[in-house]
């Protein structure tokens, strides 16, 4: 089948390598325009764009799909149907309507139960007991549109964003050849009951606030992992805190209620946090007896407590 890919990051970049495995025409691919990264800020193309020059592919990048330019390549492409995933730029109706057989959207979440920008995210700190992907036809509104293709499977108590985002990425991957090589598809309209928004992570989001529960703070650790990482505070200096588990203990909230070679155990709003593995501002992800080495913390000490 001849299509045009949209996406950006690693995500999108598997389905793209599956697709291409599967023996489809990838006559276009769309991602964003490269970004500064890295020590020097040098301009560094996207998982998709490295992933298409590979395999020869002409990559378009460009600031938006409104204008008439833009819209002209697309369409001369003559595309039976475009896949998106993770792209970051909104689709007009206009270039929706294009392929012969419209857009597809890979969606990491149980639709309509997080829409939107980071459902990975939000669907570990609501505590959500399963996740998947939907296979969704594209529309005007942010991801309403029918769903073609769906599958799902539990989230583990030791899931992180990082181990979610492997599984959902090797997931959407599957299902999209899948739909591509059953399409059309009949489609199922969303449920107008179940409708959650899975707005964008911000950084500030990540600090911790001890008064909560230990499980949320579990939740809230894996959560954050890889990105931006859990922030905590001791002594006014950032520390991120990479693995932990709720266990029984109580005491005033944040403080240390026990030291050993194993763990960091702090009272919480509801229990304890028994954390394994931290960061100090600039330096490295260390395992709770290195960490304590160059950083020693004694029962009775506290975390500070945010606002």
């Amino acid at each position: 089948m001849r299509l045009i890919f949209a996406g950006t990051p690693e995500f999108a970049a598997q389905a793209l390598q599956a697709i291409i495995a599967a023996g489809h025409e990838v006559a276009l691919v769309l991602t964003q325009p490269d970004r500064p990264a890295g020590r020097g800020m040098s301009l560094q193309p996207s998982p998709v764009k490295k992933l298409a020059l590979e395999h020869g592919i002409d990559v378009f990048q460009p600031l938006s799909l409104k204008d008439a330019e833009a819209q002209a390549r697309i369409a001369a492409m003559q595309a039976e149907v475009m896949v998106v995933a993770a792209y970051g730029l909104i689709l007009p109706q206009v270039v929706l309507d294009m392929p012969r057989l419209g857009c597809i959207n890979i969606h990491a979440s149980l639709l309509p139960r997080w829409r939107g920008a980071a459902p990975i995210q939000r669907a570990l700190l609501a505590g959500d007991a399963e996740t998947g992907v939907c296979i969704m036809q594209m529309e005007a509104g942010l991801d309403t549109g029918p769903v073609l293709l769906r599958g799902a499977f539990p989230i583990a108590s030791t899931d992180t964003t990082a181990t979610l985002h492997d599984r959902l990425a090797e997931l959407g991957a599957n299902l999209a050849v899948e739909a591509l090589g059953k399409l059309p598809l009949p489609a199922v309209a969303q449920p107008f009951e179940g409708i959650t928004y899975a707005h964008k992570i911000e950084k500030a989001e990540a600090l911790i606030d001890w008064s909560k529960s230990a499980a949320e703070l579990d939740r809230h650790i894996r959560a954050f992992n890889p990105f931006p990482g859990a922030q905590a505070l001791l002594g006014g200096q950032t520390v991120k805190l990479w693995r932990a588990e709720p266990v029984v203990g109580e005491g005033e909230i944040g403080q240390v209620l026990q030291v050993d070679r194993q763990a960091l155990v702090v009272a919480c709003g509801s229990g304890a946090l028994a954390i394994s593995e931290l960061q100090k501002a600039g330096g490295k992800r260390l395992p709770v007896q290195q960490f304590l080495a160059g950083n020693p913390l004694q029962v009775g000490d506290r975390f500070d407590l945010p606002g």
